[in-house]
């Protein structure tokens, strides 16, 4: 394993020290998880960290490889440019679990079509040429260090990350949505879209297995039009006696 590799492990695993950490407290909790607008993104970033860090390692590791002098600073810069495109996309998904939480709250049968509808456009997000595009360019980055070796700068890695971020949300944008939808603090739910992303990227059938998820989220779609409380982003999840918590709507 590469040094860069190694760090980018690392500052992965602290993320989901931290994630352990916190999600015990909102575990069940739908919509915002009761956060404010910054302790939102701040707990999305962190979900980020340990989610996505994992996946740029690959390209992370080939990166360094161009490099002389001060790897671990510039890494660091890398990751950083990489977190800030994804920590920025937190800022839709808050709204999203925002207006989802709040119709589940008031109008149930709308939260329902909000679920539906966004699993439905991730799932067929994953059957579209740009997906196909987006997921080429994260398979094969090689091509990618000819462009970003005419960045020059201070900043450079900082740039590299961020552009690198946005090829890699353009690629995994839609598996976020399963997550927002399914419950973001599920760790559970956490590691499986981990590893379909890790998947994606790294197995030889990699781009295939997208069009597999794609069809599976289609599915997801169809089965909670029949039963929204799969939907547990939105929806309160019923206790051991299946009666809502939290003062929740009755979800049929």
């Amino acid at each position: 394993m590469t040094l860069s590799s190694s760090l980018l492990f690392l500052a992965a695993a602290v993320g989901w020290v931290g994630v352990v950490q916190v999600a015990p407290e909102m575990r069940g909790m739908p919509g915002t998880m009761g956060l404010s607008f910054g302790g939102f993104v701040l707990v999305w970033g962190l979900m980020m960290a340990a989610m996505m860090l994992p996946t740029v390692a690959p390209f992370a590791a080939l990166w360094t490889r161009t490099l002389t002098g001060n790897r671990s600073a510039r890494v660091a810069e890398l990751a950083a440019g990489y977190l800030l495109v994804w920590t920025l996309a937190g800022l839709p998904a808050y709204v999203l679990v925002r207006v989802g939480g709040d119709l589940a709250a008031h109008r149930p049968n709308a939260a329902r079509v909000v679920a539906v509808v966004a699993l439905a456009a991730a799932g067929a997000y994953q059957l579209t040429p740009l997906k196909e595009r987006c997921l080429a360019r994260c398979r094969s980055p090689l091509g990618y260090l000819f462009k970003y070796g005419g960045y020059r700068g201070r900043l450079r890695e900082l740039r590299v990350g961020l552009d690198h971020g946005a090829i890699c949300l353009g690629c995994c944008w839609a598996l976020m949505v399963v997550l927002i939808v399914v419950g973001l603090m599920n760790p559970v739910a956490m590691l499986v879209l981990t590893a379909v992303v890790l998947v994606e990227k790294t197995w030889t059938w990699g781009q295939r297995f997208s069009r597999v998820v794609g069809v599976l989220a289609l599915g997801l779609a169809l089965a909670v039009a029949f039963r929204p409380a799969l939907a547990a982003g939105l929806y309160e999840a019923p206790d051991l006696g299946g009666a809502p918590m939290m003062g929740a709507p009755a979800v049929r």
